[in-house]
């Protein structure tokens, strides 16, 4: 079966909390693929300060503020692995050709993954620059050693990190749908009064 002309972008994010990163990243995606898909996993390396409903009611408050229909979030295709996330994928798109996103902050962590060879064959790999974390020859050219085939996003992702919103509370990098989620549910330590 031949690949469709119109790929497909994939975002598995933790989400913990989505912050303004997560907005302009999945905006700039709607402006550079037909169709984006998004969802709310666990990262087996990383603690979460939520559990991952709460995360996927976060990002998909997100995803509904953003109101496009190209945009979806498909919680279905969530994983620890995102080996098995594409699986799902492909079995959900059957010959469309899929492009997995990732920031640039996680280039180096992709020879690490599980059956990392296998995920770099069944999609392209979209990098969206990151600001904080420039992208390294060297990793680019591991990546490319395994099999990947690399889009370097024309893409200017913020430094907004959930790590930090979550330590520091900085309430300026989290989309107004997010927070007043997060107020709601008490997330984080957040309540009325801490805002």
């Amino acid at each position: 079966m031949s690949k469709s002309k119109s790929p497909i972008a994939l975002f598995g994010t933790s989400a913990d909390p989505p912050t303004c990163g997560h907005e302009a990243l999945l905006v700039g995606l709607l402006n550079l693929f037909p169709k984006v898909i998004t969802w709310a996993s666990d990262n087996p390396i990383k603690s979460h300060g939520a559990n991952i409903q709460k995360r996927a009611a976060l990002l998909n408050a997100l995803v509904k503020t953003i109101a496009n229909p190209n945009l979806e979030l498909i919680q279905e295709l969530s994983s620890p692995w995102t080996i098995t996330s594409l699986e799902r994928a492909v079995a959900l798109w059957p010959g469309s050709e899929l492009v997995f996103v990732i920031g640039s902050d996680l280039t180096c962590q992709i020879p690490n993954w599980k059956n990392s060879q296998s995920v770099l064959k069944i999609a392209r790999l979209g990098i969206a620059p990151r600001a904080g974390w420039p992208l390294q020859a060297p990793q680019i050219k591991l990546l490319e050693s395994l099999g990947a085939q690399i889009e370097i996003l024309p893409l200017e992702i913020p430094a907004t990190a959930s790590s930090n919103v979550r330590k520091t509370l900085e309430l300026s990098h989290i989309p107004n749908a997010v927070l007043s989620l997060l107020l709601e549910e008490k997330l984080y330590g957040l309540t009325q009064e801490t805002s």
